[in-house]
């Protein structure tokens, strides 16, 4: 599984090669609370039914993460989240974390795709 990155229908790029995938309630709540680092070619993608407010919380994790709220394909919203107490909220159907930095030339508007 991949995350890719398309902007305006021209460039594709693949933003994480290795993406775990938060479906149910437990692996959501746990996100990536107490692990010590993740690989550059990382992405944890949190998938829900519908799009509406959606935050998340640093609490527990002492890595600093690119985060993108996605509704349908499009990027909503984009935010460096600080290690320890960093926090974000935007609308989206899927989030996807990523390293610090991964996600430099990712813009609102912009396709994300999670893809097999």
């Amino acid at each position: 599984m991949r995350v890719v990155h398309d902007t305006n229908g021209e460039e594709t790029r693949t933003l994480a090669g290795d993406v775990d995938v938060a479906d149910t309630f437990l692996t959501q709540a746990r996100g990536l609370m107490f692990r010590r680092s993740i690989p550059e070619d990382y992405a944890m993608a949190f998938t829900f039914e519908e799009a509406k407010e959606r935050n998340l919380h640093m609490v527990f994790v002492p890595f600093d993460l690119d985060a993108l709220w996605i509704v349908e394909g499009e990027v909503r919203a984009k935010k460096r989240l600080r290690a320890w107490r960093g926090f974000g909220a935007a609308v989206a159907d899927a989030i996807v974390e990523l390293p610090a930095g991964v996600a430099d030339g990712v813009e609102v508007g912009d396709a994300v795709r999670i893809v097999e």
